[in-house]
């Protein structure tokens, strides 16, 4: 009886031993505006921890409101500011609606923003830094949901969900408000001035998953020197979605001098590179994205909306990729 019991276990630990790396891995999915495409204004990704958590972030105006098939569930939703682009002033009414240049904006997702729309649909618990908590919980009560489902997460401190380690560090962007999120007379006083609302600094985050991978989320930033201090020497980052559009962002090349000096991750997903990057899933000559792929060191991975990367441990995209 003895010998049985053990052979069974050794039969057990082969099989473990065999299991595929997927059972452990993260899984990334671009939830762009067209399949198969990284396209003008794809930002959204959704992240699921081998637990089954699953993180949206940014959701911006290629998910297709709360209803989007592509969503399922969704535990949590970063936020990294409140550009349009970003919390969702619009959005296509489904997925592929318009053109990769041109996906069709045409529902109107102010005053609420998609952003809200979905964590009410979903239950969701959004994080954020700064002030853009009590703003968005703000939203949620208006709408008969709770204002607690808008959680912040500090410089420097972290909070966990779902098992998912969630801290922000510093971006350097810009966080107005818009006022056509403003509902009342301050809204429409902003508005005829000119001005924002403004609800503290834009965030980055940083992600510690079950399985041990880090990963860097930049948001919309510059250079700065938290992205060695902080993302590499103190978080160990090894994996980076990286935004490189230019002009309101990193460059490609300032993208690329963050990757191979700063951060030095083993993998980065490339991100918010606001033009058509791919054609039939194929990086198009002479982009933005082409010029940050030549430029970085560590391997490059272009998010094709819906199709799902897998990453372990260690950063190194295992699947999908």
């Amino acid at each position: 009886m003895n010998i049985v019991r053990i052979a069974l276990t050794a039969v057990g630990l082969v099989g473990l031993l065999a299991a595929p790396a997927s059972a452990a891995s993260v899984k990334v999915t671009p939830l762009g505006s067209m399949e198969g495409e990284f396209c003008k204004f794809d930002r959204a990704m959704v992240f699921e921890d081998p637990n089954g958590t699953r993180i949206l972030y940014d959701a911006g105006r290629t998910v297709a409101g709360p209803n989007d098939p592509r969503l399922g569930k969704i535990d949590v939703i970063l936020l990294s500011h409140m550009h349009g682009d970003h919390i969702g002033d619009k959005h296509q009414p489904s997925p592929n609606a318009g053109t990769c240049g041109e996906p069709t904006l045409s529902v109107n997702a102010a005053p609420n923003t998609n952003t809200v729309n979905i964590a009410l649909a979903k239950n969701a618990t959004i994080v954020t830094g700064s002030e853009m908590r009590r703003f968005l919980g703000t939203k949620l009560t208006a709408l008969g949901g709770d204002a607690k489902k808008s959680q912040l997460a500090r410089f420097g401190s972290s909070r966990a969900f779902g098992g998912v380690k969630i801290t922000t560090v510093p971006a350097v962007h810009s966080n107005g408000v818009n006022p056509a999120f403003i509902e009342g007379e301050l809204g429409t006083l902003l508005k005829a001035a000119g001005l924002a609302g403004y609800v503290g600094p834009p965030t980055g985050y940083v992600l510690t998953f079950s399985n041990g991978l880090v990963v860097y989320l930049s948001g919309d930033t510059g250079i700065t020197a938290e992205q060695d201090s902080v993302v590499r020497r103190h978080y160990k980052a090894n994996l980076v979605v990286m935004n490189i559009g230019d002009v309101f962002t990193t460059g490609p090349t300032e993208a690329a001098f963050v990757i191979n000096e700063l951060v030095r991750p083993a993998s980065v997903i490339v991100s918010h590179a606001n033009e058509v990057a791919t054609e039939g899933g194929k990086v198009i000559a002479g982009t933005k994205t082409e010029i940050f792929i030549k430029a970085t060191n560590v391997p490059v991975h272009v998010p094709l909306s819906g199709r799902t990367m897998e990453f372990e441990s260690s950063g190194k995209c295992v699947s999908g990729c």
